[in-house]
């Protein structure tokens, strides 16, 4: 009998992607999605796409972490083995404009997802989407599990907030409740109002002639970027040890929002000082300088390691724009 996941978050970037991985595993897999007056599914068209998945078994349910009845609901339906917590409001920037939505949704939207665990599902295995955020100004480099947390915007003070009521119900209810602590991890599916989607299709667009500036914040942030296909797998195996932990995941590698621009307009063969303007409504009212990740406990307890590279990661993200792009001109892609 195949295990049964539960999704939230399964539209976004990593949820769609951790859908194919458990779904290739033989997994009958369920995903929460926020009703909305257009579709938000893009990202799952490759399972529905693949002749090879005509079988898989994914089914899709209306309902919201704000409402904790219907979020009691789905898991009392579904049962579910594993659960994989991915749903937030996680743009950083934009939760400074809205801290209460934050809040409720990225915070207290994990205590209904807990309690509703805890009373009908108590053997199901829980996984936290824990962020590097949480880190802020941070207290030591580079950042373990056992570095102390210093969020500085409302998505990391709730992500905080996220991560010790994981370990609370842990410990208070014997449940299988696992951290997974994540730095910033990219794709062709990063949501385009994010830093490094919003670079990629500039760029695109740029070497298209469809554009002709990029307006840009902190360009001296640094970061630990690695691959979203590789960061699902290793939610999976924190899923599949004998005992819940918490674990850092990053490359231990960090770079500038200067560098990911460089790489990208440079596999464009566009000089990119020519292109960038600097704008400070993209300057956070706290800025994160710096965040990069030992995943020294991942490799040894998990066995896991990043493969792609900080440029093979831009180049793979440029590309797919182009290409993207390129569908949308001559028609080939249609956005339903």
């Amino acid at each position: 009998m195949s295990k049964k996941a539960l999704i939230t978050g399964i539209t976004g970037q990593d949820g769609s992607y951790l859908a194919e991985l458990l779904l290739s595993k033989g997994y009958e897999v369920h995903g929460l999605i926020r009703r909305a007056s257009s579709f938000n599914t893009e990202r799952l068209d490759p399972i529905y796409k693949d002749p090879h998945r005509a079988d898989a078994r994914l089914f899709l349910h209306y309902g919201d972490l704000a409402d904790s009845v219907a979020t009691y609901r789905l898991v009392d339906d579904v049962k579910p083995d594993e659960v994989y917590h991915l749903g937030a409001q996680s743009h950083v920037r934009v939760s400074f404009d809205i801290p209460e939505y934050t809040a409720d949704v990225t915070g207290t939207g994990t205590v209904r997802l807990l309690e509703a665990i805890r009373a009908v599902a108590p053997k199901a295995r829980f996984y936290q989407a824990s962020s590097s955020e949480m880190f802020g100004l941070v207290q030591e480099v580079p950042q373990r599990e056992t570095t102390p947390f210093w969020p500085r915007s409302p998505y990391g003070a709730a992500k905080v907030f996220a991560f010790w009521l994981t370990v609370n119900y842990r410990e208070s209810y014997n449940l299988h409740a696992s951290n997974g602590i994540l730095f910033n991890h990219e794709s062709p599916r990063r949501g385009e109002t994010f830093v490094t989607r919003k670079v990629t299709r500039a760029v695109a667009r740029i070497a298209a002639g469809m554009q002709e500036k990029l307006y840009m914040g902190n360009l001296d942030a640094k970061r630990d970027w690695g691959y979203a296909p590789e960061y699902v797998e290793a939610m999976w195996l924190m899923m599949q040890q004998d005992t819940p932990d918490d674990y850092v995941i990053a490359t231990g590698e960090t770079h500038t929002v200067r560098e990911f621009i460089e790489i990208a307009f440079a596999r464009a063969g566009l000089d990119w000082q020519k292109y960038i303007e600097l704008d400070p409504r993209y300057l956070r009212p706290a800025e994160v300088d710096l965040l990069i990740g030992d995943p020294a406990k991942a490799k040894k307890q998990l066995g896991w390691a990043p493969k792609v590279t900080f440029r093979e990661l831009v180049e793979i993200m440029v590309d797919a724009d182009i290409e993207l792009l390129r569908q949308e001109r001559s028609g080939e892609r249609v956005r339903g």
